[in-house]
């Protein structure tokens, strides 16, 4: 199975799956290398300091900038299998259509 591949169904089961208790570190995580993989090196204007969210989500895909598409793919799985190493044989994945 290709990291692309690999990458798709982690994703779908963050999604989808059961709810997991993950800090802001790891959703941040989440978040950074998901749009390094999707959307490329972040371009956006950052936002104002005072839009802690923002800003923090900003930062977080900021410092991935110049990762490869492939590269962050791996991150992404790589975070998941290390949160649940068995995620694919999670049963939800079941319901997964690629």
């Amino acid at each position: 199975m290709s990291i692309e591949e690999r990458f798709n169904k982690a994703v779908w089961l963050i999604r989808n799956g059961p709810p997991k208790d993950s800090d802001n570190d790891t959703k941040l995580g989440y978040y950074k290398y998901f749009k390094q993989a999707t959307v490329g090196d972040n371009t956006t204007s950052k936002p104002w300091a005072v839009q802690l969210e923002a800003s923090a989500k900003w930062n977080a895909w900021d410092s991935v900038k110049g990762m490869s598409k492939e590269d962050a793919m791996k991150a992404y799985v790589d975070l998941l299998t290390k949160s649940d190493p068995d995620w694919e044989s999670h049963p939800k994945l079941a319901e997964y259509k690629p």
